[in-house]
Parts: structure tokens; sequence; C-alpha cells
């Protein structure tokens, strides 16, 4: 299983983004989908899940202003990220998120 993940960049507070997850899974349709970021110094934490329906859940700290998509026929996985703030700067990993297995990560910077 391959998840590959584009899309990060550079931007100024206040802007946005679009990350997206292509994944060479078999299973895609069936298989809850998830973002995540690990700061530096910090540990990783979950942005957003998926589910199989589209039902969608989110971080605290990114609702309202981060939205989640997937797309089964192209097997992608998309996280829209609007007013981005400095403490979104992380690398962002796509993920299945119950069965292990990870991308290896687009950076997103965001400076003030």
């Amino acid at each position: 299983v391959q998840l590959q993940a584009s899309g990060g960049g550079s931007v100024q507070a206040g802007g946005s983004l679009r990350l997206i997850c292509t994944a060479s899974l078999s299973a895609f349709a069936t298989t809850t989908m998830g973002w995540y970021r690990q700061a530096p110094g910090k540990d990783r934490e979950m942005v957003a899940h998926i589910g199989t329906r589209g039902n969608a859940d989110y971080a605290d700290s990114v609702k309202g202003r981060f939205t989640v998509s997937r797309d089964n026929a192209k097997k992608t996985v998309t996280l829209e990220m609007a007013n981005l703030k400095p403490e979104d700067t992380a690398v962002y990993f796509c993920t299945t998120p119950f069965r292990g297995f990870w991308g290896r990560g687009t950076q997103v910077t965001v400076s003030s």
C-alpha cells in the first residue's frame, strides 16, 4: 500500500493550502482515511478522519478551518486548509488510521 501526499508548501497566516493523498489501496472505498500532523518537538496528532460514507471528524484546533473529503473513484483524500495559523506548521501525513499504513508526509509552513 502506498499513500502519496502532495500540496504542502509555505504560506502566510490567513492563507490556504490543499493537500491531496493518492492511495494505491484496492479496498479504498471501504477504508477510513485520515490526516495527521507532527510539529517539531511534538507528538503526532490527528487532524481529520473521513469514514467510508464521507462522515468526518476533526481535531478541535482545526474545526471550521479545515475540510476533508474523499473521491473513491480516484482513490484520493483531500484536506482543504483555510485561515492557516503559524501553529498549523507541521509535517502532514496521510494514513489509514485503523489499518496502520502511513505516507511519507508533506511539509506545511505557516509564517506570521
